[in-house]
């Protein structure tokens, strides 16, 4: 889908600009109708219309921090954890239950059986503690025929097990890729049997709609098959990578991977780049600060996968600060998007729904360095000062334009920025303008604002000048 942004008043050159962007739609529609339109190709798609995920999830997913080690008594103490430490109030509704929490083999009905040891009152009882608590429950499977840790998949179950899952109280399924299909391996079907991903998870998607109950549907497909380019009709939130670990490296490659597809993003349908590592493993605090920063700006889900329950008052001031989760939760649900990036300085620019701008600084070195970016890059314009707030100090300031920090190594500095008028704000819409399922975007050469300069058809490349 096409969006011009246009403005209102006395054109300057940059209004003149977009219109010139907004002229040459009908040919780029025309350009691309081929390859929009051809069999095989991806289209553009409404979001899936279940009302769930309006803005980006927020839970706890026990993986990250157990990995099978999954049980009731675990789910419950966390939820419990999470209604009196403030995440609750903080906007984390869902408690997720990831693998390995079944049986291994499904019962003489063909249903699969939670696992009497591990949830001695079955998926039933914990969801009844968990809603007692006004939480969601949320439970993991598999779009293959097992799950990644070898447990019995959906493929073929697929109207069975979403049966058991409205029965049961679920409120969130998390739907891996693994053994996708007849003969496959874990994570490959040498044999060619696989099963194409968009039918597997279009089948589950149907019949979690024929059961009546709302829930939400979470693609677990690794970024593979360009997902991001039909998610949006299937489920309400796609990874766009493989796994995350709890290292710096892990979640810079997935940061750049990810920040690229702002153009799919939107309510209830959103680009997922794998759960939180805050409080984990390697990261420094000031690393932690930067995924929950990026994440945030980036309108991407925010599943905690640490120990909940014996979080250190440092992890839980991360993923509770209100001015960060605000910019994740706003209600425009726009994906922020590179506005510069240089010699691995970063700078982030997110459009809110009340006209302000989110930018985040991002510093990928190893050293501190100062970062800066101005109002007038961020789309702001009309004023002779600006109202700064950082997002995670809560200091306010103001610039007549221009926007700095001193950002230590690794880290990211945050801030909302008010005044003026904003392109991107109350509904407006901004960013490239793209072809989706063709991946070409209108690039405006240099980013010139000169009238009258010639623009390309491009691939998309999420770069400022789309």
């Amino acid at each position: 889908m096409l969006h011009p942004n246009l403005r209102v008043g006395r054109p300057s050159p940059r209004t003149r600009l977009w219109r010139t962007l907004a002229c040459v739609l009908s040919a780029l529609l025309l350009s691309l109708a081929v390859p929009l339109l051809s069999p095989g190709t991806a289209t553009p798609a409404a979001a899936l219309g279940n009302g769930a995920a309006l803005t980006p999830q927020m839970g706890f997913n026990d993986w990250n921090a157990y990995g099978c080690n999954v049980s009731e008594s675990l789910i419950k103490s966390t939820a419990l954890a999470m209604h009196n430490n403030g995440m609750q109030s903080a906007g984390y509704s869902y408690v997720n239950i990831d693998d390995c929490w079944m049986t291994h083999s499904r019962g003489s009905d063909g249903r699969l059986v939670p696992d009497p040891s591990k949830f001695p009152d079955g998926i039933k009882g914990t969801a009844d503690y968990v809603h007692s608590l006004g939480l969601k429950l949320g439970i993991y499977e598999d779009a293959g025929l097992q799950t990644c840790g070898g447990y019995p998949g959906s493929l073929g179950h697929e109207t069975a097990d979403a049966q058991s899952f409205a029965s049961w109280g679920v409120d969130y399924l998390k739907y891996d890729n693994c053994y996708a299909g007849p003969g496959c391996a874990l994570n490959s079907c040498p044999n060619g049997n696989e099963t194409p991903a968009q039918t597997r998870y279009t089948t589950m998607r149907d019949a979690l709609a024929a059961t009546g109950r709302p829930i939400l549907f979470s693609l677990c497909s690794w970024g593979q098959d360009s997902v991001w380019t039909w998610g949006a009709a299937i489920g309400n939130s796609w990874r766009t990578t493989g796994d995350i670990n709890p290292s710096y490296s892990s979640m810079l490659s997935i940061f750049h991977s990810n920040v690229q597809l702002a153009a799919y993003a939107g309510p209830g349908h959103w680009n997922d780049p794998d759960m939180l590592e805050v409080g984990n493993g390697s990261l420094s605090a000031d690393e932690s600060r930067s995924e929950f920063s990026l994440w945030s700006e980036m309108a991407a889900p925010l599943i905690a996968g640490t120990n909940i329950a014996s979080a250190s008052a440092t992890t839980l001031s991360t993923l509770t600060n209100a001015r960060v989760i605000a910019v994740d939760q706003d209600a425009l649900g726009k994906q922020g998007t590179m506005v510069s990036s240089s010699g691995g300085l970063d700078v982030l620019a997110k459009p809110l729904a009340n006209g302000d701008v989110s930018v985040a600084l991002f510093n990928e070195t190893g050293s501190t360095a100062t970062i800066s970016t101005s109002a007038a890059a961020i789309g702001k314009t009309g004023s002779s000062s600006y109202n700064l707030t950082d997002l995670w100090s809560g200091a306010a300031s103001t610039t007549t334009g221009t926007i700095s920090a001193s950002v230590p190594a690794h880290a990211t500095a945050m801030f909302r920025v008010a005044g003026g008028s904003s392109g991107g704000g109350g509904g407006a819409t901004t960013g490239a303008l793209h072809a989706v399922g063709a991946g070409k975007c209108l690039d405006v050469p240099n980013s010139t604002a000169t009238a009258g300069t010639q623009l390309q058809i491009w691939d998309c490349n999420g770069q400022a000048n789309q």
